[in-house]
């Protein structure tokens, strides 16, 4: 099996932290949420971002890549995955006042970078088939986790 370096071993180690702090994020906005619905949908997310950094290590693992190593703060996507990581952060402020529409803009607004960061690994030449699959996988189930939270924000 190929060795991923370079940017691309960066982007893997950028995607594992921003996951983490989107599943983080998640769990903080369904702590703060008010409606039960939004409570549920929440943690589903928050699970499903932990799941895709624990799958999203492990694929790692294979190409070489240890994520515990990596340092995003030099990474490919880096100042994506500080943004990610500061638009969690003001969802305790969202939080605070239980504003679920504040809520769901914080989480759109994490999503979006994430997005943004997925999209950044894919464009990498060195990027073996079966990693852009895992990665193209993980960028529609953002997406369309950003498509629910944006319907659901129209409607608070």
């Amino acid at each position: 099996m190929a060795t991923i370096t370079g940017d691309t071993a960066r982007a893997y180690n950028d995607l594992v932290e921003i996951n983490k702090t989107a599943a983080k994020g998640y769990q903080e906005a369904a702590e703060g949420a008010s409606s039960a619905d939004l409570k549920a949908k929440f943690s589903q997310f928050s699970q499903q971002r932990a799941q895709f950094a624990s799958e999203l290590s492990q694929h790692a693992q294979q190409y070489g890549i240890s994520t515990e190593e990596g340092n995003t703060i030099e990474g490919l996507v880096a100042d994506a995955a500080a943004a990610v990581h500061r638009g969690w952060i003001n969802i305790k402020s969202a939080i605070t006042g239980h504003d679920d529409s504040a809520i769901l803009g914080e989480c759109e607004t994490g999503d979006a970078v994430a997005l943004q960061s997925y999209e950044t690994a894919l464009k990498a030449a060195e990027l073996p088939a079966e990693a852009r699959n895992v990665l193209q996988k993980q960028h529609g189930e953002i997406l369309s986790a950003k498509n629910w939270v944006t319907q659901q924000k129209g409607t608070r």
